[in-house]
């Protein structure tokens, strides 16, 4: 089956909203922190080369390779929370120890939701000193994205 996170928005937003398990709350939280990461990195590759200060240029460029791979890291949970959800699924009809299995290794992706949507908002903070001031209202927008998905993995705990 192909990956959620190699579909259409479209093809996901189909899949989503039919009547299965997975996608469920967790992919969408995971994909709404990616997309506020993506609008964070865009935001911060074009503040890149518009200063004069080598060092300026430096934070910026670490602030981009950090926030794609945030960005990348929570693409991949969009396909990591379904898959530990489907195992979940399975479980409820195994041993009292499959199922604690399973409900541990499904918590630990929303954990994971929500450090990446802190360090990319971390990341967003860094950016607002030294990036470009014509895009201050995407990097906000991102921020409200990471805490949604931060929020959205948090309700799974």
């Amino acid at each position: 089956m192909k990956k959620f996170n190699h579909f259409t928005l479209s093809e996901y937003l189909d899949v989503l909203g039919e009547r299965k398990p997975a996608p469920g709350g967790g992919s969408a939280s995971a994909l709404a922190g990616a997309l506020g990461a993506g609008l964070i990195e865009m935001a911060a590759n074009y503040s890149l080369g518009k200063s004069s200060s080598k060092s300026v240029e430096k934070k910026i460029s670490l602030i981009v390779r950090k926030i794609k791979a945030v960005k990348l890291g929570l693409l991949a949970l969009v396909d990591k929370d379904a898959e530990a959800y489907e195992l979940v699924v399975k479980a409820r009809q195994g041993t009292a120890a499959e199922k604690r299995v399973a409900d541990r290794q499904s918590k630990a992706i929303p954990k994971l939701i929500m450090k990446l949507c802190c360090d990319g908002t971390i990341l967003a903070a860094k950016l607002v000193p030294v990036g470009n001031k014509n895009l201050f209202q995407d990097v906000e927008i991102g921020v409200e994205l990471l805490s949604a998905g931060f929020h959205g993995a948090k309700v799974l705990l």
